[in-house]
């Protein structure tokens, strides 16, 4: 599962009581003891918690989720994630794939026009989790609506999935215009567009497939991601497995840019080490020219704690 297997991220609140779910029957004392890796465990999921999910209210969860969007709106970090986000957006590629690489560039005036998203933008989201029982991810989600409404990117083209959702919650969000996705991409979707990438915590390897499956000067300037920050999983992890294991992060993590997204005390245990992450043709062309050719397709079959849910391990 993707959201539920969050890369270096735990609840972080010591000593506070935490909700579990929106039933207001489970609380748990949230600690971490000092020393101890920040890695969040699956949250594992009884029968009867499932029965519950299956037989979700639709109305009452979207209620909810719009309660919790008008109250990130008044935030202010919210101000900041927007700006962010456009002025990001603003430097997006928006040539087609089929240009060569040293054609790949920015149009100056893209960078003057930072009101709004291309029209063209698409976002993609992985790894969201069970926002009808996870606090957390219902939180994630409403700053996605607040993001796609602030770039202007229509509903129906922001697609989700995460093994974990029920029937209940993909049901929610059709009902809020989103679309789900049918098939487990693992991460390996085929950039031709610009696409706004919301991942949430997500594990390295759905980063390092999303990287390897549009390694080139021409497509990787075409995405945007949301999620966990690079030089934060490069400091975590030990640079021989990183080099190893999740290749295609390692190397672009020195070329690619990165804003670290503000992030309320209060509210740590949801947006923490969430960075802004754009990959500028200018600075990818100072790697090697031998980086590019012929990217192989990454294999973790001897890769520990695997945080990712592969297409075949869910049948």
């Amino acid at each position: 599962m993707y959201a539920c297997i969050h890369e270096g991220i735990t609840p972080e609140v010591s000593g506070e009581l935490i909700q579990m779910s929106d039933t207001g029957e489970e609380w748990q004392v949230a600690r971490r003891r000092k020393g101890t890796s920040r890695r969040l465990k699956s949250v594992q999921v009884s029968p009867t918690e499932f029965c519950c999910q299956e037989q979700l209210d639709i109305g009452k969860t979207v209620k909810r989720i719009k309660e919790t969007v008008a109250e990130l709106r008044c935030e202010d970090f919210w101000i900041d994630w927007k700006e962010l986000l456009l002025t990001g957006a603003a430097s997006l590629s928006t040539r087609p794939v089929n240009y060569k690489d040293t054609e790949v560039s920015i149009d100056p005036l893209q960078d003057s026009r930072a009101s709004r998203v291309s029209p063209q933008t698409e976002c993609v989201c992985y790894g969201l989790g069970s926002f009808s029982s996870c606090v957390s991810s219902r939180y994630q989600l409403a700053m996605m609506l607040l993001l796609l409404e602030a770039g202007q990117i229509p509903l129906k083209d922001c697609s989700m999935f995460d093994p974990v959702f029920s029937s209940g919650e993909k049901d929610v969000l059709r009902v809020l215009g989103l679309t789900v996705l049918s098939e487990n991409e693992e991460g390996k979707r085929h950039v031709t567009k610009p696409i706004l990438f919301y991942l949430m915590h997500c594990g390295k390897a759905l980063y390092n497939n999303l990287l390897w499956r549009n390694w080139s000067t021409q497509r990787l300037p075409l995405m945007m991601i949301i999620g966990n920050s690079f030089n934060g999983m490069r400091d975590r992890t030990v640079e021989r497995e990183l080099k190893q294991h999740y290749s295609y992060i390692s190397r672009v993590v020195s070329v690619c840019e990165e804003t670290q997204l503000a992030c309320p005390s209060r509210l740590r245990d949801v947006f923490s080490d969430t960075a802004l992450i754009t990959f500028p043709s200018s600075n990818l062309i100072q790697l090697p020219q031998s980086t590019w050719i012929e990217p192989p397709e990454p294999q973790y079959m001897q890769c520990p704690d695997l945080e990712i849910i592969l297409k075949d391990a869910q049948s």
